[in-house]
Order: C-alpha cells, then sequence, then structure tokens
C-alpha cells in the first residue's frame, strides 16, 4: 500500500469527506466529495462496488464551488487553491454502454514546477474499502500506445471498465515540463489510472516549470462500462472492442487530408528502377537491397516489392516491367535440397548467418507467393506449392509455437524468446494460417485447412499478449475471418477479436506533438513490435492490406466496434504514412545517423522511413527502407477508383466495398466503414481533363455539399458506412 491507498481507505472508513453533488447514469450513482487532500468522484453500482476517481490532488487548503454546468456538461467544478485554479467537468456519453468523461483544466498562479501526482483511479468493494475488492487488469498502456486500462472487479461483481486518457489532450502540458507520457496508465492494484508524467526529481531539480496564467489539461479520461463478466478470451476481446469503440467515439477526432498517392506510387516507381542505391545485380538478376545501398537481397524484401508491384499492374490494367525483373530472379531463393525458399542468395556474405531464419520470415514470402498464385501467375504457384511443404514441417516441429529465430537447417533454436515478455513469435501463427488458407483456395486440398485451424487453435490462451509483429497480428486476424467463411464455425469470428484487441492495444490512439512529431502525424499508428518505441511502415501497410481481407470476408455479422475501429485504423494509415517519406520532413527531423549496416537516408528517392517516434525522437534512425516502397503502390491502389468514361478518379479514404455503375453518368458507391463515423471522398481531374459538375447524394436522395472545390479536385466529407450516389454531366 502507497500513503495515498491508506489515506483514501481511511477518508472512506471516517466518512470524513464533503458530500458536494450527485448524478446517475444508468445503473451507476456518481457522487463528488472533497477531501483532505483531493477531490473525488465515487462511481458505484448498487451493492456491487464500484471505483475512486481522483479529479484533482490538492496537497493544501482548498475551496470548490459548483458552477453550472456548460454546453454537453452535466458537472462542472471551480477548485481554488495557492497552486491556482482547477475547473472540473463531467459529461456523459449516449449510446448502449454506459460511459463519461472527466476534463480536468489547471491553470497556475505562479510558475509552477510539478513533482510527484499520485494515480487517480481505485477499485472499492460494497463497504468502500480501496483494499476489500479483487479483480484483474487485462491490459494496460504499453509504452508510448493508447493510454488505457481496461480491468475487472470480481469481487463484488462489479463488472469491466475501460479507463482511457486521452493523451492527446495533453500536448501541452508534456510540451511545457518536458516530459512524456511512456507507460502513463496503469499501475498495481489498487491503486491504478493515469500517474500524471513529473520531471525526475533528483539532487538537480528539474527546471521546466508549467507558466503561470496560462491553462492546462491535465486528466482527459473517458470511463466505459459492462457490467457482464465474460465468459473466455473472445469474449473480453469483445467487450474490448466494444468499450473501445464507444471511448473512440467520444475523441475529438484529428484532422486528415488528401494525399496523392499515384504521385508518389509514380515516383517510387521510377527511383525503384533508376536509383543504382535501391537495387543489385546478381545471377544476371535485380534483386531490391533492403536498405539504400545497403545489405543482401533477401526474399521477404523481393516478394514484398513484387507483390506490391503486381496490385499496381492490375490496377492500371498494365503490368510493369519491374515485376517481371524481379520475379525472374526468385528462383535462386529455392533451395531445391530443403524444398524451402532460404532468407537469402546463395552468394550471401560470411557476415551473415545464412541459415537462420525468423520464424515469420519463412511464412512472409509464401504469403505474397499465393497473392500472384490466386491472380493466375502459374510460375508463383509452382514456387509457392513446392515450397508450403516444408513450412508445414516447421510448424509441426514447433508445434505450432515458434521460437523468435531457428536454423533452416535443422530447426535447431538461436533464440527462443524475446528478451520483452519472455514469448517466441506468439502471432506466426495468425501469418501461417493465411498462408494455409491460401493453399487451400489453390489445392481443395482439406490438409491445408486442417493446419490452419491447428495454428489458430494452439494461440488460444494468449489473450492480449499475442502480438509479436503487427502486421503478423493483422494476418491472423484475417485468417481467422477467412476461417469462419469457411467453416462456418462461430468460435474462428470470435477469435479474430483476440487478434484485434491485441492489435489496437498497441495502437498510439493519440496524436503527439511532443518534439519533432509536431511535424508529422501518428494517430492510431501501431508501434512495429511489441516491445519496439517506433511506429514502422512495412507494417503499417501490411496491416493495411490484411485488414481489407478482414472487412471483405467479415460481413454485416461482425462486431460493428471492431469494424468501425479497423477501419479508422486504415483510414488514418493513408494520411500519417504520408509523413515516413524523408521530402515531407524538415531536416531538422530527420536522425543524422543511421543503424550501422543500413546505409543512409537520401531525402530525393521516395522511399519511406522504417521509423516515426511518438515520443518525438528523430526520424530514421534505423534506416531508409527500400522494402518498405511498396506502401505507395498498395495505398494508391486500394484508395483510388477509376470511372469508365469521366474526367476523374474517385479517392476514398474508406475501403469501398462496391462500385457499381447505375446509369450513363451515374454510379452508386457502397463504404465499409463504421457506423456514425465519416469518410473523405474526393473527385480528382485525370491528366488533360476537366472536372465536370458533379453531384454526391446519399440514397434518401440528400444531395451533400463539397467541402472545398479547385480545377483538380473536389472534396466532400460523407458518411462512413451506406451508399452513395454520383452524378455528374
Amino acid at each position: 500500500m502507497s500513503p495515498y491507498v491508506v489515506a483514501l481507505q481511511h477518508a472512506l472508513a471516517e466518512q470524513s469527506m464533503r458530500h458536494l453533488l450527485d448524478f446517475k447514469k444508468d445503473d451507476l450513482t456518481v457522487e463528488l466529495c472533497a477531501g483532505g487532500d483531493s477531490i473525488w468522484a465515487f462511481i458505484r453500482r448498487e451493492k456491487r462496488g464500484g471505483v475512486a476517481l481522483r479529479v484533482a490532488f490538492l496537497p493544501e487548503d482548498f475551496s470548490c464551488t459548483v458552477l453550472s454546468p456548460e454546453s454537453d456538461e452535466v458537472v462542472r467544478l471551480r477548485i481554488l487553491s495557492a497552486m491556482g485554479e482547477h475547473v472540473a467537468m463531467f459529461s456523459l456519453g449516449a449510446g448502449v454502454l454506459t460511459k463519461f468523461r472527466m476534463t480536468v483544466r489547471f491553470t497556475p498562479k505562479v510558475a509552477m514546477l510539478v513533482p510527484f501526482m499520485p494515480r487517480d483511479l481505485y477499485p472499492l468493494d460494497a463497504r468502500g474499502d480501496p483494499l476489500g475488492a479483487t479483480g484483474h487488469v487485462e491490459a494496460a498502456q504499453r509504452g508510448l500506445n493508447a493510454g488505457l486500462l481496461y480491468f475487472r472487479i470480481s469481487e463484488p461483481a462489479f463488472g469491466n471498465i475501460l479507463y482511457f486518457q486521452n493523451l492527446t489532450a495533453m500536448n501541452d502540458y508534456y510540451r511545457a515540463t518536458k516530459t512524456k507520457p511512456d507507460g502513463a496508465v496503469g499501475g498495481e492494484w489498487p491503486e491504478l489510472g493515469y500517474l500524471l508524467p513529473t520531471p525526475p526529481q533528483s539532487g538537480t531539480p528539474p527546471t521546466d516549470p508549467l507558466p503561470a496564467g496560462i491553462q492546462f489539461t491535465i486528466s482527459d479520461a473517458i470511463l466505459v462500462f459492462r457490467f457482464d463478466e465474460p465468459m473466455d478470451e473472445r469474449d473480453s476481446a469483445r467487450q474490448f472492442l466494444q468499450m473501445l469503440g464507444a471511448a473512440y467515439q467520444m475523441l475529438d477526432l484529428p484532422t486528415y487530408e488528401f494525399r496523392d498517392w499515384i504521385w508518389r506510387g509514380e515516383r517510387t516507381l521510377h527511383d525503384l528502377s533508376h536509383a543504382p542505391e535501391a537495387t543489385v545485380r546478381h545471377y544476371g538478376h535485380r534483386y531490391v537491397r533492403p536498405y539504400t545501398n545497403a545489405e543482401y537481397p533477401d526474399v521477404m524484401v523481393q516478394m514484398s516489392l513484387v507483390a506490391a508491384i503486381h496490385a499496381w499492374g492490375k490496377w492500371n490494367r498494365k503490368a510493369h516491367p519491374l515485376e517481371a525483373a524481379f520475379k525472374a530472379g526468385l528462383g535462386k531463393f529455392y533451395d531445391a535440397r530443403l524444398k524451402t525458399l532460404r532468407r537469402y542468395l546463395p552468394n550471401v556474405g560470411d557476415d551473415k548467418d545464412a541459415d537462420a531464419v525468423d520464424s515469420w520470415y519463412l511464412y512472409h514470402p509464401l504469403l505474397n507467393l499465393g497473392i500472384l498464385a490466386l491472380d493466375g501467375d502459374a510460375s508463383a504457384r509452382r514456387l509457392f506449392l513446392k515450397s508450403v511443404g516444408f513450412g508445414i514441417r516447421a510448424a509441426r516441429h514447433f508445434d505450432y509455437k515458434w521460437p523468435v529465430q531457428y536454423k533452416v537447417t535443422n530447426f535447431s533454436v538461436i533464440t527462443a524468446e524475446a528478451g520483452a515478455d519472455g514469448r517466441g513469435q506468439t502471432d506466426v501463427a495468425g501469418v501461417y494460417a493465411w498462408v494455409m488458407l491460401q493453399a487451400f483456395t489453390l489445392t481443395d486440398d482439406k490438409q491445408y485447412l486442417d493446419e490452419a485451424r491447428k495454428a489458430i487453435d494452439a494461440a488460444v490462451g494468449l489473450r492480449f499478449n499475442i502480438n509479436y509483429q503487427a502486421n503478423l497480428t493483422a494476418w491472423g486476424a484475417a485468417a481467422c475471418m477467412r476461417l469462419w467463411r469457411i467453416t462456418d464455425r462461430e468460435v474462428y469470428r470470435e477469435q479474430s477479436y483476440v487478434y484485434l484487441a491485441s492489435f489496437l492495444h498497441n495502437c498510439a490512439i493519440w496524436e503527439s506533438e511532443i518534439e519533432r512529431a509536431v511535424h508529422y502525424r501518428n494517430f492510431l499508428g501501431v508501434t512495429c513490435l511489441q516491445d519496439a518505441p517506433y511506429m514502422a511502415i512495412y507494417e503499417c501497410f501490411d496491416s493495411f492490406v490484411a485488414f481489407e481481407h478482414y472487412l471483405n470476408d467479415a460481413g454485416p455479422g461482425v462486431e460493428p466496434a471492431a469494424q468501425m475501429l479497423i477501419a479508422e485504423y486504415c483510414r488514418y494509415a493513408l494520411d500519417r504514412a504520408w509523413y515516413y517519406y524523408p521530402d515531407t520532413l524538415p531536416p531538422e527531423a530527420i536522425s543524422d545517423e543511421q543503424r550501422e549496416g543500413n546505409g543512409h537516408i537520401d531525402r530525393k528517392l521516395s522511399f519511406p522511413l522504417e521509423d516515426i517516434y511518438p515520443d518525438g525522437q528523430p526520424a530514421g534512425q534505423v534506416g531508409q527502407e527500400v522494402y518498405g516502397a511498396g506502401a505507395a503502390l498498395i495505398f494508391a491502389t486500394r484508395a483510388f477508383h477509376d470511372i469508365e468514361g469521366a474526367a476523374f478518379r474517385l479517392y476514398c479514404d474508406q475501403f469501398v466495398h462496391a462500385l457499381e455503375r447505375t446509369g450513363e453518368r451515374t454510379y452508386t458507391m457502397t463504404l465499409h466503414g463504421g457506423e456514425h463515423c465519416a469518410a473523405g471522398l474526393s473527385l480528382v481531374r485525370r491528366k488533360r481533363r476537366r472536372l465536370p459538375k458533379v453531384d454526391v447524394s446519399l440514397t434518401t436522395g440528400e444531395v451533400l455539399e463539397a467541402m472545398s472545390h479547385s480545377a483538380d479536385r473536389i472534396d466532400y466529407r460523407v458518411p462512413a458506412q451506406g451508399s452513395l450516389v454520383i452524378t455528374w454531366q
């Protein structure tokens, strides 16, 4: 117990707090009280316990006045002390789930150094004792990802609680104090919630105060409640998604912009074709270098670019010559003795262990080969089918629980576990299952379907720890949904929510403006690994592709919050991914040095940086990813849609479920986004054409007004879910 727990327990036992007011929301009563050093909100469910939420910590005399609530508020408090003024506002959320929001703003009276502040959330038993309640924390903030806490009070049977701090609102505070909300939301039972970041205390005290007379938001907490206890990990994940979706809809979302991914894709293809730093020749073929003028060619890199260029060719109705050039050398990665694709070419340097392979590296090239095979590429089909058997051998050898790295020659383990969590590559089962489902679709051989099911079944029990690498987790979700489509077994659709919950747990659901982060956007970006401090472009766009498959397979029966959250992830990806390209950033935002062996950064080349940091560190410390160059091609082919006979293309930042000509100059489009969410829709002029007069309307007949209009583009804001009618003259 900390002194703060002891003080709260004592004050509640002695009933020494002064009642201010109370209000009700569904089954909950919220009582606001003034204690000796804090203002509290006690949120209780009759005879089922509750939580104590600290509104403000005031280690001195203070006065509290109840003010008239303003728009959308139910309560407003003004708290005065020698420190300055606190204003606390409470508002209620609409919808099925019980939720409310508490925002606290502080105006210092003098320039104020901020010392340690206690956490703000304590579970209570039915008697109001913070030491009497028992429960379990399912998930807490990881690094600089979403400031969330998902936990259950089981005794008494209060239910599930999602506590979400809107870290975006505290940017001014973080900048003024030079602090970062790294792991700020969490704690140890029973002392939970938000630990306001404060400068480290030492013999040399901090010297970055909050300036006097300026108002700072120091808390913006959203609490969402579910009173039924989940039956298993799948139900717990589904409830988490529902509650996170409810919290998301209470946020003031960042703006987003139209991004010309076609222009970026054309530049990328030009640089891949002509920049000597991008490719190297071996055995008479061209191979992609992973980083600018650095690293050996490897099969994952080669296949990633081949698949993206293939998608560009399909979309453009004309194959790009780089696809054939890069495919021509794939056979040199094949080991006829082992009957598998090797990571490196046979002539790789002695400084690499040619037999070492990360577990996911064995399967991801097969995934992209499978995409080509399913599109009718006969050579890709042959290479895929003669390699997939080794992948099955590896999966069975490791009993579908893969280590981090092993020897491809004899399966001896090099690295069993990641240091961050003491586990192997926990989500490889998902990408393996997807590859098996590709093989099943190609051959109709039931052994592949059985393998996919075994892999997904082996991951049961990992709960929120299923994520090792973000894009693999996304493919696991897609594999589960595809399994549900094939088998009609509901357990697989439900298991997809476990993968999604783990993925979103690792998302930065806030917009950082700390240090150099002011130059780029990170909202809804996912950290590439479970312990990584940065977001990476490859994991970003590969997850985007996986989620496209997920939504296409999901249909109307999917959990609405899951559909909404991943559609929003993909929508914001189209905006934030733009800032991985070094020509979009000022030089001071880019690291002067890169990881040893990863080449250099050339701002003239249209290849993305690998790494962007929500805490504002210099971007590009790892390097400039040639292997991530497929991002522009993937985003262009998904966001831009041809309209036959029209002088424009359609751009939409939500997935288009259907696009159908319904008249000579009329198209109907159906969007795949979340209910109550918005989509950006643009009509983009084709080269050497003029934009016509256009009407965009709902199926009800309501005509939508354009948000902006220029000679090159007309922009609309439209509902993210449902159908639209586009008519032009």
